[in-house]
């Protein structure tokens, strides 16, 4: 009996199914066809995450962690200024975050030994040590598979794509939803997978279902017991019911945000991605990452932080904090901000600052943790850890704890055997949750 196989072994009906969905100019059903509901997991007090990375590691002798009182080959040329929490004192380039400082937390001892852009960058994303046998997935696809997402929408998205490291051994299901672009203020944003394209209307996409539908009749139990065509239809459903979705639409639509949102954001790339992620959360989205980049400053470091860089995060981190907030948002959703380490304390002869994972900061907010504090102490020329050393394990104990999910029982079976998903070694950083005995 024939099965209608063109000569590269494609079977019509994949073929058929495939063009349909090609005419929507979409990635969105490859990615779907990977992707599947996860399970359930305990309950935390986070229920999504928002994961901004600073890509090339920020100084944090120039942001949270000044020294004002080192000699000049150390201390920078910026001054201090006050927070609206007594005692703690940031970069005079940060006002608008130094006025929400009671939204959030500052760990000053986080360190690693990792001082390559690619080991580090693995490190903090995964929370594993890189080895070169092995991929380890990154959060975000850990949070998809643990907790699962919205029937129309994915659970994880990256704004605008997943740099480093996405699923490692864990597996292409597990993946980001990439927009591959960056929202512009005032416009609606075409995001790949969820914009109709060259004419292509709802109408049409209706036949090319209807037509798929009358190619199942026609062919009975063989499509539905073949299990590539019968996982081909579940996510090419999915992909076809995110089309026609208003909600995802909607998710990604900043036209859509009210005029008092909105104005919480400047029209900078960051910031309108930080409020794009608020409405991903909004609308059910696990676990959105952001990223930043620009901060290896090994050369110009003052200038770059001052014109540029600092500017960037003040702006987009404190808008996303009081949207998140006048979302009623804020509780419910881990923020966590760091770049893969620190630059050295010790100024450069280039006016840069060089790679240094043995002090660096991170800053986290919402999902229990307890704003206006700093946890973590360097020493007088912020050299090294003197009190409360965070590791990067810590860091990803924490992330994970947030969102109810228990580090040290993470485990998927890969080539026949069980790997943790995490390392074990990591110890949830207890006194910056707001209530550390119960969480």
């Amino acid at each position: 009996m024939a099965t209608h196989m063109f000569c590269d072994g494609i079977q019509r009906r994949d073929f058929l199914k495939v063009g349909a969905l090609a005419g929507m100019g979409m990635s969105l059903p490859r990615y779907l066809a990977m992707t599947e509901e996860a399970g359930t997991a305990p309950n935390g007090k986070a229920k999504a995450a928002i994961f901004v990375r600073l890509a090339g590691g920020p100084s944090h002798m120039d942001s949270f962690d000044m020294k004002p009182e080192a000699p000049d080959t150390h201390r920078g040329e910026y001054k201090e200024i006050k927070t609206n929490v007594p005692g703690v004192r940031f970069c005079e380039h940060l006002p608008k975050l130094a006025k929400v400082a009671d939204k959030f937390a500052i760990l000053r001892g986080v360190h690693h030994t990792l001082a390559a852009h690619g080991l580090g960058s693995q490190y903090l994303s995964t929370g594993n040590r890189p080895l070169p046998s092995l991929q380890f997935p990154a959060y975000g696809a850990v949070v998809s598979k643990e907790l699962g997402g919205p029937d129309n929408l994915p659970a994880f998205v990256a704004i605008p794509k997943q740099n480093v490291v996405k699923t490692g051994f864990l597996g292409v299901e597990y993946g980001p939803f990439e927009t591959g672009a960056i929202p512009t203020a005032g416009q609606a944003m075409k995001v790949r997978g969820l914009a109709l394209g060259n004419g292509v209307t709802l109408d049409d996409i209706q036949k090319r279902q209807n037509m798929l539908q009358r190619y199942d009749q026609a062919f009975g139990s063989f499509a539905t017991e073949d299990k590539l065509l019968a996982g081909m239809d579940k996510f090419s459903q999915k992909a076809y019911a995110m089309m026609r979705s208003s909600k995802a639409r909607e998710a990604f639509d900043l036209t859509r945000e009210s005029a008092s949102i909105t104005r919480m954001f400047d029209e900078q790339a960051f910031s309108q991605s930080c409020l794009l992620a608020t409405r991903l959360v909004q609308s059910g989205v696990k676990f959105v990452t952001l990223n930043i980049g620009g901060w290896d400053t090994h050369r110009d470091n003052f200038t770059k932080l001052k014109d540029n860089l600092l500017p960037q995060l003040d702006a987009g981190l404190s808008g996303l904090l009081q949207a998140l907030e006048s979302k009623g948002l804020l509780e419910s959703t881990a923020v966590f901000v760091t770049g893969e380490f620190g630059r050295t304390p010790k100024i450069n002869a280039r006016g840069g600052r060089d790679h240094y994972p043995r002090a660096m900061f991170c800053l986290l907010a919402g999902g229990g943790i307890k704003g206006g504090q700093v946890i973590g102490k360097t020493d007088e020329l912020g050299l090294s850890v003197a009190e409360d050393p965070v590791h990067i394990n810590d860091f990803q104990a924490t992330l994970l704890h947030c969102l109810g999910l228990d580090h040290t029982k993470l485990t998927y079976r890969h080539l026949g055997r069980d790997f943790r998903l995490t390392d074990v070694a990591g110890k949830v950083v207890r006194q910056i949750l707001a209530e550390p005995g119960t969480l």
